[in-house]
C-alpha cells in the first residue's frame, strides 16, 4: 500500500426506519450477538503493550472493514455517537504506526463519515445503523431518540478537516482533510437542517427561579450511557449544547439562527444548564428522580466529550467540575479497590429487561476505561486552566491502571467488572475495544509528556 490515498465515489445507499425496520434490525442484531458469543475465537495471546496495540490497530482499521466500529460484539452495527465519545484521536499522528496505518485510518474514517452524512440527508438520525444487505441500512433507536448522533457525525467530520493541522509526515493526513472539506461542502445543508431541527425540539423546563431548555424534559433521549432510560440528564443536554457549538465552529449554522430558535445565545444557554444541574454545588447526573446523598446523584459520564461541554475557562465552571470530581474520587463505592479505575456510578441504576439478561451492570457497577480516560483528560484541562497540579497525579494513576489492565487482560477492554476483572456477561464476554485504544495513547502523552509507544516510519 503506498502512502497516498484515494477516496472512491459512493454508490447509492438506501436507509430505512420505522416499526418494520426496527423489527428486522433487532432480529439481525440478535443473530449477530449470538454468532459473536458462540463463534468468537480467543484473543491474540500477547502481553507486550506494543504488540497488543499493533494487533488492535490491524483489527480496528483492517482494509476489509466498511465502517469504523468498536470491536466485538458491536462489529455488525454502526454507532454514530462513537466518533465523539470514543474515536476522537483516530488521526493523532502520535498514535499512528506507519504510513500504511495512516492510509487505512483515513480511508475508513472517510467511508464511515460519508455513510453517516448520507443517513442525515435521508433524514435518518438514529442511535444505531444496522447493515441489512448490499447498500441497505436500517436506522433504529433501541431505547430512545438520540441526543448525540449529530455530535458524533460532526466529530468525525471535524477530525478529518483538522487532520492536516497536526504536525505529521503522513500524506494521508492532508488528503483526509481535503476529503473532509469536500464532505462539508456537499452535506453542509443537510447538517444545518438537522441541527436546526434539534434546536426546535428543545423544551422549556423551570425549577424554582431557574429557566432552562432541555432536550429530554418530557421523554428520555439517548446518549453514550443510554440504558438508564432517564429524563433530564446532564450528559444528554451537554451533548446538544456541544452539537450547536461545533455546528457554529464548522460554519454549518450561524449562531444568530440558533439564538432565534433558543431565545438566548449559546453562552447563556450553557450558563442555564450549569445553573440547573449544578444547583447543589456539583453536577447532578439527572433531575429525574429523588434527591439523595450527593454521591448517588453524580455519575462518571459528566465528563462529556473531548473538546466538548467543559472548556474550563470560567472559575465557576472549574469549581463545579472540581466539586463533582472530588465527590467521585473521594467515594470508595466509585472505585475498584486498590486502583484508580472509577465506576460509572455508585449504585446500579434502573435497567431494562435486556440488560438484566445480557449486561446487568453495563451502566452502573462497572468501569468503562474510555470514560476513565476522558476523566483524566478533563482533570488535565482543569490543571491547565487553573495553573495548578491539582489532579495530574490522579490522572496519571488512572492511565497507569488502564495500561496494567490492558496488559493483564490482553487488550484494551470495553468494560471492566466491579472486581477489576474482564466483563464476563453473556453478551460482553471479554469484549476488546480496539478502536478506543488511540485515545488512551493520546491522553497518556499529555499526562506524562512523553509517548507510551513510539514507531519509526
Amino acid at each position: 500500500m503506498n502512502s497516498g490515498i484515494s477516496f472512491p465515489s459512493h454508490r447509492e445507499n438506501r436507509f430505512y426506519q420505522g416499526v418494520a425496520a426496527t423489527f428486522v434490525a433487532n432480529a439481525i442484531q440478535a443473530v449477530n450477538f449470538l454468532g459473536d458469543r458462540l463463534l468468537r475465537q480467543s484473543h491474540h495471546p500477547l502481553t507486550a503493550m506494543e504488540d497488543l496495540y499493533r494487533h488492535s490497530m490491524d483489527s480496528a482499521f483492517s482494509v476489509t472493514e466498511s465502517f469504523l466500529v468498536t470491536g466485538a460484539p458491536h462489529a455488525s452495527a454502526y454507532y454514530p455517537r462513537d466518533f465523539a465519545w470514543f474515536y476522537p484521536d483516530v488521526l493523532d499522528p502520535d498514535t499512528i504506526m506507519d504510513s500504511q496505518d495512516a492510509v487505512r485510518r483515513a480511508r475508513l474514517l472517510e467511508k464511515s463519515v460519508r455513510l453517516l452524512l448520507e443517513a442525515v440527508r435521508a433524514n435518518v438520525v438514529t442511535t444505531t445503523i444496522v447493515p441489512a444487505g448490499r447498500f441497505r441500512y436500517l436506522g433504529v433507536n433501541y431505547f430512545s431518540r438520540p441526543s448525540d448522533t449529530l455530535l458524533g457525525i460532526l466529530a468525525g467530520l471535524q477530525q478529518m478537516i483538522s487532520a492536516e493541522e497536526r504536525a505529521s509526515s503522513f500524506l494521508a493526513m492532508s488528503q483526509c482533510a481535503h476529503a473532509g472539506r469536500l464532505l462539508l461542502a456537499e452535506y453542509g445543508g443537510d447538517l444545518k437542517r438537522a441541527i436546526l431541527q434539534l434546536a426546535s425540539e428543545l423544551e422549556p423546563f423551570n425549577e424554582g427561579d431557574t429557566r432552562c431548555l432541555l432536550c429530554d424534559a418530557s421523554a428520555p433521549r439517548s446518549a453514550a450511557t443510554d440504558t438508564r432510560a432517564e429524563r433530564r440528564r446532564f450528559v444528554t443536554n451537554a451533548c446538544v449544547y456541544t452539537t450547536f457549538v461545533w455546528g457554529v465552529q464548522l460554519g454549518i449554522v450561524d449562531e444568530n439562527e440558533l439564538k432565534r430558535l433558543l431565545g438566548r445565545d449559546l453562552a447563556q444557554y450553557k450558563r442555564d444548564l450549569l445553573g440547573l444541574f449544578g444547583k447543589g454545588g456539583y453536577i447532578r447526573h439527572s433531575l429525574d428522580g429523588p434527591t439523595g446523598s450527593p454521591v448517588f446523584s453524580v455519575a462518571l459520564d459528566f465528563v462529556s466529550v473531548h473538546l466538548g461541554f467543559w472548556d474550563m475557562s470560567e472559575p465557576a465552571e472549574r469549581a463545579l467540575f472540581a466539586a463533582t470530581a472530588d465527590l467521585i474520587i473521594g467515594e470508595p463505592r466509585f472505585r475498584i479497590p486498590g486502583t484508580f479505575h472509577f465506576l460509572v456510578s455508585a449504585d446500579n441504576p434502573r435497567n431494562k429487561m435486556i440488560h438484566k439478561i445480557a449486561a446487568p451492570a453495563y451502566q452502573g457497577r462497572s468501569s468503562w476505561p474510555t470514560f476513565n480516560v476522558e476523566f483524566a483528560d478533563r482533570m488535565l484541562d482543569y490543571d491547565e486552566f487553573s495553573g495548578s497540579d491539582t489532579y495530574r497525579a490522579c490522572a496519571q494513576g488512572i492511565l497507569k491502571d488502564i495500561r496494567t489492565a490492558t496488559e493483564v487482560h490482553g487488550g484494551y477492554q470495553e468494560l471492566i467488572s466491579e472486581q477489576g476483572l474482564k466483563y464476563r456477561t453473556w453478551a460482553y464476554e471479554g469484549a476488546v475495544a480496539h478502536s478506543w485504544f488511540p485515545r488512551f495513547l493520546s491522553v497518556w502523552r499529555r499526562a506524562h509528556g512523553t509517548p507510551l509507544l513510539q514507531w519509526n516510519d
